[in-house]
């Protein structure tokens, strides 16, 4: 496979935005599909700096929208080899104030967005012999108040990444990232980008010392997606900094 071509949902901000441009610059041909048509542009600016890229509006809890953004990838470029369901969001409210439209919101881009995509990737994606990467959280596992949508959205993700592992091979890999704490303030879109402001013990409390970056989740991204990774399908990795294994106690 000379040119691998890559679809990347959520692509125009945070970790889908790192991974374009870190995909692009390592040869591979990365579709962006973002809603926010500002975010969109920024993102497919940085990823052309690096490869070829093409950035397509869509709004992945959307049936139709899903489908044009899968057949203009297929009329531009005539194959999918990989896909990466990044699209996410929350709404974090007290349980007795998140409306059922408000959950909808959140379960429709980051559960059911994630099923589209792979349900009409899927005949390419075989064709290709190729891999999905679902983006998970830490949030499957641990919550803070009043994360009910998104955590179970992503608990959602983790059991759809395992039924697609086995609905989907030997053709094609299946496999989630639960990422932990990853500043993604630097790949925000410009108009609503703010300072990072990470204090010390934000590092501190993380036992390999750090906050993790877009680029931390990028790099398994590619490994995930890579033939040295020929042998893993179904699976979830945790990128935390260790933090899930971490005792916490109030002294």
């Amino acid at each position: 496979m000379k040119t691998p071509i890559v679809i990347i949902t959520g692509a125009g901000q945070g970790i889908g935005r790192a991974t374009a441009k870190y995909l692009a610059g390592r040869n591979y041909r990365v579709a962006l599909l973002e809603k926010d048509r500002e975010a969109g542009e920024e993102a497919l600016a940085l990823a052309r700096e690096l490869g070829e890229a093409l950035f397509i509006p869509t709004d992945v809890s959307d049936e139709r929208s899903v489908k044009q953004a899968i057949n203009t990838v297929l009329a531009e470029w005539g194959a999918i080899h990989y896909l990466l369901n990044n699209a996410g969001f929350s709404i974090n409210k007290p349980l007795e104030e998140l409306s059922l439209e408000e959950w909808n919101q959140v379960i429709g881009t980051n559960l059911t967005g994630a099923f589209l995509c792979a349900k009409y990737a899927a005949p390419h994606l075989r064709k290709a012999k190729g891999a999905i990467v679902n983006l998970a959280s830490t949030r499957r596992l641990m919550s803070e108040p009043g994360t009910e949508a998104y955590s179970a959205s992503k608990g959602g993700i983790f059991a759809l990444t395992h039924a697609l592992a086995i609905s989907l091979g030997p053709d094609v890999r299946v496999n989630s990232i639960s990422p932990g704490w990853i500043d993604v303030t630097p790949w925000q879109k410009q108009s609503e980008r703010e300072p990072a402001n990470l204090r010390p013990v934000d590092h501190e409390q993380h036992p390999v010392g750090r906050v993790g970056t877009p680029e931390d989740i990028a790099a398994l991204v590619e490994y995930l997606f890579s033939d040295k990774s020929g042998f893993i399908t179904g699976q979830d990795f945790v990128v935390d900094g260790g933090m899930t294994r971490k005792m916490i106690y109030e002294h």
